[in-house]
């Protein structure tokens, strides 16, 4: 099962000294311009999102379609075909993606600790 590009969607509560703090480590933009209180940053293959009042935890994100620097994939798994698949394996969820859709669309995956699971995808 690939899932798609991975990082870590952080909940910050001031943004413009988050994205300081970790541009200081070394992260470079990767995309968002902070005006919609959301910036991806980049340090390698590391890629980390900060949100600003968006989430109330921390999330593992995972984006179907996209590669580690944020570009298309020819060819990808859709994410209505990944939750079938979970919902297959007994998974629950917090948010589901319509199946009827097409395009973007998103799930969410709490995992046994309280962690929050997001599948994102773009396209």
């Amino acid at each position: 099962m690939q899932l798609g590009a991975f990082s870590l969607s952080l909940a910050v509560k001031d943004l413009a000294a988050s994205k300081a703090f970790y541009e200081g480590l070394g992260f470079s933009d990767l995309g968002g311009s902070g005006s919609d209180d959301w910036v991806i940053l980049k340090n390698g293959e590391t890629v980390i999102g900060l949100f600003q009042g968006m989430f109330d935890k921390n999330m593992l994100t995972f984006n179907p379609g996209w590669d580690q620097n944020a570009n298309q994939l020819a060819t990808f798994q859709d994410i209505r075909d990944l939750q079938k698949k979970l919902k297959a394996k007994g998974y629950q969820f917090a948010q589901e993606a319509d199946e009827r859709a097409s395009g973007p669309a998103s799930f969410v995956l709490i995992d046994p600790d309280g962690n929050p699971i997001l599948v994102d995808q773009h396209r």
